[in-house]
């Protein structure tokens, strides 16, 4: 089982933290978390996109020149796409971009990038993270204690307010929970921050 250190935070070494193997100890791969992000990605497009057709372009009901003698080409609409400020042809038309993924790659792909960051030093596991009141000043104190004052990712087990609000307004820096915790964001970000409470509850609920 992966060993890491357990911390306080003041930044303090307060014991260490066996973590699962299935969940935290894994075999990495990359091409897993690959299609993972690219289907994150595509499912956060919102596909308005949109340009007008010959059909939907305002004006051109008449012909522009009769068809014989003027020496010009034969041109039936001036909305052609041929013309400036004709129709588009195959443009964008609004469109979802979603599709799914199997659960069991996707269950793999989060164990990889949790794994990925045990293997890479790039996890700190907290024995516990509260705020008394939403404080930037104190989060930041924090993060600079543990040596994640970079792009960090704090993953906690249930939402808490003030924990949130302590660290929306510092840059780099975003706050998640277990329930929507996901490959992407682990991999964005240079520190995975995750309480004792968090840890419990991704080891009950990938497991296996």
């Amino acid at each position: 089982m992966p060993k890491v250190a357990l911390y306080n935070m003041q930044g303090q070494q307060v014991g260490e933290v066996e973590l699962s193997d299935s969940v935290f100890g894994v075999e990495v791969k990359p091409e897993v978390m690959h299609q993972v992000v690219l289907n994150y990605l595509a499912n956060q497009r919102v596909g308005t996109a949109s340009t007008k057709t010959r059909a939907e372009v305002r004006g051109g009901g008449r012909k522009p020149w009769r068809q014989k003698g003027t020496g010009r080409a034969r041109h039936g609409s001036i909305r052609s796409p041929l013309w400036r400020k004709g129709g588009i042809v195959f443009g964008p038309k609004p469109r979802s971009y979603k599709y799914t993924l199997p659960k069991k790659l996707k269950r793999l792909a989060l164990k990889s990038a949790l794994s990925a960051k045990v293997r890479d030093n790039e996890i700190i596991v907290l024995d516990r993270l509260t705020m008394e009141a939403p404080k930037t000043k104190e989060m930041v104190k924090v993060l600079s204690n543990l040596k994640a004052d970079t792009k960090s990712l704090i993953v906690l087990d249930a939402s808490d307010v003030n924990v949130v609000k302590s660290a929306r307004n510092i840059p780099g820096v975003t706050t998640t929970t277990v329930n929507t915790l996901n490959v992407y964001d682990i991999l964005n970000h240079d520190k995975l921050i995750m309480t004792m409470d968090a840890v419990k509850r991704v080891e009950e609920v990938y497991a296996g």
